[in-house]
């Protein structure tokens, strides 16, 4: 009888274990997260609702509503809203088009289609500082490329850096190129798992290349262009890297704001150990990319349905 109880207790002991286990090994990852960025935003929305929080001391006067009040009532915050919704507007829309044409002449049977791949695939690997300055180099009134290219085709050479009407279309021109890559590569292994029996019965059926685009190939590559949108769309809201080589700042005249660079401004130029602002317009940043990315899986949602 004792060794039968003893048996059942080691039995119990070790389903106990069982289930312990995975949180063993999940632990570490936990923590990390907790650490590294639970507690971050946690601590953010915090001082977002903490007037006149002086990071230093780590005091503040009061909680309330001053800090969201006072960044919707400066035009530098409203600029920087305005430029990012036009960003993102044009960047996503015009960067899915190009890069679902680019990903689908890839995936056909072309010679050096490794090469091509790779070419592509390149700038993700490239220092981000390094293409900026690059492009930098391409907007250049007097010797870039771009000015160039027009110039044969008879237009005259644009000031993109220095003229502030020119600003925004070149850091379009530069967001659009710079998430190309990405987004093409994930189109791209959208289009390799497609089945290429559809393809084979469609062709049977007498069907064309534009039927086949449209009636196959773009509505099986919904699952893919959805994860695009998604993941693009939280990427470009937080624009800011672009405008340092290409702007030393926001633009000529302080005209070329973004929320994400507005954020670092508050937190770094402008009231240096008074993050209050900073924070609440991080807080606003965030709600705004979660609605945007709550309706992007709504409008999935219903297209499967």
């Amino acid at each position: 009888m004792m060794d039968i109880a003893k048996i059942k207790q080691q039995e119990k002991r070790q389903r106990l274990f069982d289930k312990i286990k995975p949180f063993g090994y999940l632990a570490p990852f936990a923590i990390g997260v907790t650490i590294f960025t639970l507690y971050p935003i946690v601590n953010v929305f915090m001082i977002a609702f903490q007037e006149n929080y002086n990071y230093i001391t780590k005091t503040y006067d009061s909680i309330g509503f001053d800090n969201f009040a006072y960044i919707f009532s400066d035009p530098y915050f409203i600029q920087a809203l305005q430029n990012t919704f036009m960003y993102v507007l044009i960047v996503i829309p015009i960067s899915l088009c190009l890069s679902i044409l680019i990903a689908y002449l890839l995936n056909q049977k072309v010679k050096f289609k490794g090469v091509y791949q790779t070419a592509y695939f390149l700038p993700m690997v490239t220092s981000t500082l390094a293409v900026g300055l690059a492009w930098k180099f391409m907007f250049n009134y007097r010797s870039g490329v771009i000015n160039y290219l027009l110039n044969l085709i008879g237009i005259e050479s644009i000031n993109w850096l220095q003229v502030t009407t020119y600003n925004f279309p070149a850091l379009c021109i530069y967001g659009i190129w710079s998430i190309l890559p990405f987004t093409i590569i994930l189109l791209l292994s959208g289009l390799q798992n497609i089945d290429p029996l559809y393809y084979t019965a469609a062709r049977v059926d007498g069907a064309n290349e534009k039927t086949i685009f449209f009636r196959i190939t773009l509505p099986l590559l919904k699952p893919t262009i959805f994860l695009v949108l998604i993941i693009n769309t939280i990427s470009v809201f937080k624009v800011f890297n672009e405008l340092f080589p290409l702007f030393n700042g926001p633009g000529v005249s302080n005209n070329m704001f973004t929320v994400v660079y507005y954020i670092f401004y508050q937190f770094r130029v402008r009231m240096p150990g008074e993050y209050g602002y900073a924070a609440a317009a991080a807080v606003v940043l965030f709600f705004i990319i979660f609605i945007f990315t709550m309706i992007q899986k709504y409008i999935e949602k219903k297209a499967k349905e």
